[in-house]
Protein backbone atom coordinates (compact mmCIF):
# COMPACT_ATOMS: atom_id res chain seq x y z
CA UNK A 1 0.00 0.00 0.00
CA UNK A 2 0.95 3.82 -0.62
CA UNK A 3 -0.25 7.13 -0.41
CA UNK A 4 -2.23 7.77 -3.68
CA UNK A 5 -3.36 11.49 -3.27
CA UNK A 6 -2.33 14.49 -0.13
CA UNK A 7 -4.76 17.29 0.55
CA UNK A 8 -4.74 20.40 2.64
CA UNK A 9 -7.67 22.57 3.59
CA UNK A 10 -6.19 26.26 4.82
CA UNK A 11 -9.94 27.74 5.43
CA UNK A 12 -12.49 25.29 6.99
CA UNK A 13 -15.10 24.41 4.06
CA UNK A 14 -13.51 26.12 1.70
CA UNK A 15 -12.42 24.23 -1.80
CA UNK A 16 -8.87 22.28 -0.41
CA UNK A 17 -5.28 22.05 -2.17
CA UNK A 18 -3.84 18.53 -3.87
CA UNK A 19 -0.34 18.60 -2.95
CA UNK A 20 2.78 16.38 -3.35
CA UNK A 21 4.04 16.41 0.67
CA UNK A 22 3.11 18.21 3.86
CA UNK A 23 4.36 18.30 7.24
CA UNK A 24 2.73 17.33 10.10
CA UNK A 25 3.06 19.34 13.21
CA UNK A 26 1.18 20.17 16.27
CA UNK A 27 -2.23 20.72 15.14
CA UNK A 28 -2.02 18.02 11.99
CA UNK A 29 -0.94 18.55 8.42
CA UNK A 30 0.76 21.99 8.65
CA UNK A 31 -1.76 24.95 8.01
CA UNK A 32 -4.88 22.69 7.58
CA UNK A 33 -8.09 24.26 8.91
CA UNK A 34 -6.44 27.57 10.55
CA UNK A 35 -8.93 29.46 9.24
CA UNK A 36 -12.46 29.37 9.54
CA UNK A 37 -15.56 31.25 8.21
CA UNK A 38 -18.29 32.67 11.16
CA UNK A 39 -21.54 34.31 11.17
CA UNK A 40 -23.12 37.54 13.04
CA UNK A 41 -23.15 34.97 16.08
CA UNK A 42 -19.55 33.54 15.84
CA UNK A 43 -20.56 30.13 14.98
CA UNK A 44 -18.92 28.16 12.01
CA UNK A 45 -19.73 27.88 8.68
CA UNK A 46 -19.75 25.02 6.21
CA UNK A 47 -21.02 23.67 2.59
CA UNK A 48 -23.50 22.14 5.05
CA UNK A 49 -25.53 25.40 4.89
CA UNK A 50 -23.70 26.90 1.98
CA UNK A 51 -22.79 24.67 -0.43
CA UNK A 52 -21.53 27.48 -2.74
CA UNK A 53 -18.25 27.69 -0.45
CA UNK A 54 -16.98 24.89 -2.58
CA UNK A 55 -16.49 27.77 -5.12
CA UNK A 56 -14.32 29.46 -3.23
CA UNK A 57 -10.86 28.31 -3.84
CA UNK A 58 -7.32 28.13 -1.87
CA UNK A 59 -3.93 28.89 -2.82
CA UNK A 60 -0.96 29.22 -0.46
CA UNK A 61 1.48 32.39 -1.99
CA UNK A 62 5.16 32.41 0.09
CA UNK A 63 3.44 30.69 3.17
CA UNK A 64 0.16 32.95 3.08
CA UNK A 65 -3.51 31.41 2.10
CA UNK A 66 -5.07 33.44 -0.60
CA UNK A 67 -8.68 32.48 -1.43
CA UNK A 68 -10.27 33.15 -5.22
CA UNK A 69 -13.68 34.77 -4.22
CA UNK A 70 -15.85 34.22 -7.68
CA UNK A 71 -16.55 37.51 -9.35
CA UNK A 72 -14.33 39.46 -6.29
CA UNK A 73 -11.11 38.35 -6.86
CA UNK A 74 -8.56 36.98 -4.78
CA UNK A 75 -7.55 37.98 -1.14
CA UNK A 76 -4.78 37.55 1.05
CA UNK A 77 -5.72 36.02 4.56
CA UNK A 78 -3.35 37.76 7.88
CA UNK A 79 -4.90 37.59 11.12
CA UNK A 80 -5.21 40.51 13.15
CA UNK A 81 -4.91 41.04 17.13
CA UNK A 82 -8.25 41.08 18.42
CA UNK A 83 -9.24 38.06 19.95
CA UNK A 84 -12.84 36.61 19.19
CA UNK A 85 -14.87 33.53 21.18
CA UNK A 86 -16.29 31.41 18.12
CA UNK A 87 -17.77 28.00 18.39
CA UNK A 88 -17.29 24.77 16.30
CA UNK A 89 -19.22 22.17 16.99
CA UNK A 90 -19.37 21.97 21.06
CA UNK A 91 -16.52 23.83 21.22
CA UNK A 92 -15.47 27.37 22.27
CA UNK A 93 -12.38 28.32 20.87
CA UNK A 94 -10.67 31.93 21.52
CA UNK A 95 -9.75 32.71 17.95
CA UNK A 96 -8.05 35.62 16.36
CA UNK A 97 -9.96 38.00 13.96
CA UNK A 98 -8.55 39.21 10.34
CA UNK A 99 -8.96 39.35 7.02
CA UNK A 100 -11.57 42.30 6.87
CA UNK A 101 -11.45 42.52 2.91
CA UNK A 102 -11.56 38.89 2.81
CA UNK A 103 -14.90 38.79 4.93
CA UNK A 104 -16.45 41.67 2.86
CA UNK A 105 -15.98 39.54 -0.15
CA UNK A 106 -17.20 36.34 1.03
CA UNK A 107 -19.99 38.26 2.45
CA UNK A 108 -21.37 39.89 -0.78
CA UNK A 109 -20.54 36.56 -2.43
CA UNK A 110 -22.98 34.38 0.14
CA UNK A 111 -24.97 37.26 0.45
CA UNK A 112 -24.97 36.99 4.19
CA UNK A 113 -22.49 38.46 6.81
CA UNK A 114 -19.75 36.29 7.51
CA UNK A 115 -16.49 36.70 9.10
CA UNK A 116 -12.78 34.87 8.77
CA UNK A 117 -10.89 33.91 12.03
CA UNK A 118 -7.77 31.94 12.69
CA UNK A 119 -6.95 29.69 15.46
CA UNK A 120 -3.67 30.83 16.98
CA UNK A 121 -0.91 28.87 18.20
CA UNK A 122 -1.94 29.92 21.78
CA UNK A 123 -4.94 28.10 21.10
CA UNK A 124 -5.64 24.62 22.59
CA UNK A 125 -8.51 22.99 21.01
CA UNK A 126 -8.39 19.31 21.83
CA UNK A 127 -8.79 16.10 20.27
CA UNK A 128 -12.34 14.40 21.96
CA UNK A 129 -11.15 12.60 25.21
CA UNK A 130 -13.57 10.03 24.82
CA UNK A 131 -11.27 8.57 21.95
CA UNK A 132 -7.61 9.63 22.57
CA UNK A 133 -6.30 10.00 25.82
CA UNK A 134 -3.08 11.88 25.67
CA UNK A 135 -3.77 15.66 25.60
CA UNK A 136 -3.58 16.41 21.95
CA UNK A 137 -5.22 19.60 19.75
CA UNK A 138 -6.78 20.18 16.73
CA UNK A 139 -7.70 23.11 14.74
CA UNK A 140 -10.95 24.69 13.26
CA UNK A 141 -11.21 20.48 11.58
CA UNK A 142 -14.80 18.84 12.97
CA UNK A 143 -12.74 16.54 15.37
CA UNK A 144 -9.25 15.41 14.75
CA UNK A 145 -6.49 16.26 12.68
CA UNK A 146 -5.86 13.95 10.26
CA UNK A 147 -8.89 12.28 7.95
CA UNK A 148 -7.30 8.65 6.45
CA UNK A 149 -9.38 7.29 3.31
CA UNK A 150 -9.25 4.14 0.84
CA UNK A 151 -8.91 4.78 -2.52
CA UNK A 152 -10.34 0.80 -3.43
CA UNK A 153 -13.88 1.99 -0.59
CA UNK A 154 -14.49 5.04 -2.85
CA UNK A 155 -14.10 2.81 -6.03
CA UNK A 156 -16.69 0.15 -4.70
CA UNK A 157 -19.13 3.18 -3.52
CA UNK A 158 -18.76 4.15 -7.38
CA UNK A 159 -19.63 0.50 -8.82
CA UNK A 160 -22.82 1.17 -7.06
CA UNK A 161 -23.75 4.58 -7.94
CA UNK A 162 -25.47 5.76 -11.15
CA UNK A 163 -22.70 8.96 -11.66
CA UNK A 164 -19.24 8.12 -9.99
CA UNK A 165 -17.93 10.58 -6.90
CA UNK A 166 -15.06 12.39 -6.71
CA UNK A 167 -13.28 11.43 -3.51
CA UNK A 168 -12.74 15.42 -2.93
CA UNK A 169 -16.71 15.22 -1.57
CA UNK A 170 -15.39 13.53 1.26
CA UNK A 171 -12.38 15.88 2.24
CA UNK A 172 -9.64 13.46 3.22
CA UNK A 173 -6.14 14.41 4.03
CA UNK A 174 -4.20 11.00 2.73
CA UNK A 175 -5.88 9.08 0.18
CA UNK A 176 -4.25 5.06 0.34
CA UNK A 177 -4.09 2.83 -2.79
CA UNK A 178 -3.30 -1.05 -2.63
CA UNK A 179 -5.48 -1.95 -0.07
CA UNK A 180 -8.93 -4.03 -0.41
CA UNK A 181 -12.39 -1.61 0.16
CA UNK A 182 -12.84 -1.03 3.60
CA UNK A 183 -9.81 -2.65 4.51
CA UNK A 184 -9.91 0.66 6.61
CA UNK A 185 -12.40 -0.52 8.88
CA UNK A 186 -9.95 -2.49 11.09
CA UNK A 187 -6.59 -0.68 10.54
CA UNK A 188 -5.56 0.91 14.60
CA UNK A 189 -2.73 2.39 14.01
CA UNK A 190 -0.68 2.75 10.81
CA UNK A 191 2.78 3.91 9.54
CA UNK A 192 3.11 6.23 6.54
CA UNK A 193 6.64 6.73 5.40
CA UNK A 194 8.60 7.46 8.62
CA UNK A 195 5.56 8.46 10.24
CA UNK A 196 2.67 6.62 13.02
CA UNK A 197 -0.97 7.44 13.00
CA UNK A 198 -3.56 6.02 15.16
CA UNK A 199 -6.92 5.88 13.93
CA UNK A 200 -9.20 6.67 16.42
CA UNK A 201 -12.85 6.93 14.98
CA UNK A 202 -14.73 6.52 12.01
CA UNK A 203 -15.40 9.22 9.85
CA UNK A 204 -19.14 9.51 9.65
CA UNK A 205 -20.92 11.72 6.98
CA UNK A 206 -23.13 14.04 6.24
CA UNK A 207 -24.88 16.35 3.03
CA UNK A 208 -21.51 17.77 2.72
CA UNK A 209 -21.29 14.24 0.56
CA UNK A 210 -23.68 16.03 -1.65
CA UNK A 211 -22.16 18.75 -2.72
CA UNK A 212 -20.36 18.73 -6.19
CA UNK A 213 -16.97 20.52 -5.62
CA UNK A 214 -16.78 21.38 -9.30
CA UNK A 215 -19.99 23.58 -8.91
CA UNK A 216 -21.06 24.47 -5.20
CA UNK A 217 -24.22 22.76 -5.84
CA UNK A 218 -25.91 20.06 -3.47
CA UNK A 219 -26.12 17.03 -6.27
CA UNK A 220 -28.98 14.67 -4.98
CA UNK A 221 -28.67 12.77 -8.22
CA UNK A 222 -25.90 10.87 -7.59
CA UNK A 223 -26.57 10.00 -3.89
CA UNK A 224 -23.44 9.06 -2.40
CA UNK A 225 -24.87 9.63 1.35
CA UNK A 226 -27.93 7.64 0.87
CA UNK A 227 -26.01 5.11 -1.23
CA UNK A 228 -23.38 4.65 1.60
CA UNK A 229 -25.97 4.35 4.58
CA UNK A 230 -28.12 1.69 2.75
CA UNK A 231 -24.91 -0.71 3.84
CA UNK A 232 -22.33 1.37 5.81
CA UNK A 233 -24.93 2.68 8.53
CA UNK A 234 -22.92 1.81 12.42
CA UNK A 235 -23.39 3.55 15.87
CA UNK A 236 -20.83 5.97 14.47
CA UNK A 237 -23.23 6.73 11.39
CA UNK A 238 -22.82 6.81 7.83
CA UNK A 239 -19.00 5.69 7.36
CA UNK A 240 -16.52 6.25 4.70
CA UNK A 241 -12.83 7.12 6.13
CA UNK A 242 -10.63 7.10 8.93
CA UNK A 243 -9.80 9.93 11.78
CA UNK A 244 -6.66 9.74 12.45
CA UNK A 245 -3.56 10.82 15.40
CA UNK A 246 0.12 11.12 14.48
CA UNK A 247 2.26 10.53 17.15
CA UNK A 248 4.69 13.49 16.41
CA UNK A 249 5.54 15.90 13.91
CA UNK A 250 6.69 14.47 10.45
CA UNK A 251 6.66 14.98 6.71
CA UNK A 252 4.37 13.08 4.40
CA UNK A 253 4.41 12.77 1.25
CA UNK A 254 3.07 10.73 -2.01
CA UNK A 255 3.86 7.71 -2.50
CA UNK A 256 5.11 6.81 0.98
CA UNK A 257 4.96 2.65 1.98
CA UNK A 258 1.45 2.30 4.15
CA UNK A 259 1.86 -0.52 6.52
CA UNK A 260 -0.90 -1.38 8.60
CA UNK A 261 0.98 -2.00 12.37
CA UNK A 262 -1.99 -3.03 14.55
CA UNK A 263 -5.54 -3.80 13.46
CA UNK A 264 -8.57 -5.86 14.34
CA UNK A 265 -9.47 -9.18 13.59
Amino acid sequence: MKVKTLYIYPVKSLAGIEVSRFSLDDFGPQGDRRWMIVDGDNRFVTQRRLPQLANVYTALQEGVVVIDVPGEGLFPLTAGTDAVEVTVWRDQVVATAGADRAAEALSRYCGETLRLVYIPDSCFRRVDPGRVSAERRVGFADGFPLLVVNQSSLDELNSRLESPVDMRRFRPNIVVEGAGAWAEDTWRSVSVGESRLDLVKPCSRCVMTTVNPDTGEKDSATQPLKTLASYRKTRDGVIFGQNAVHQKPGEISVGDEVTVLNQEN
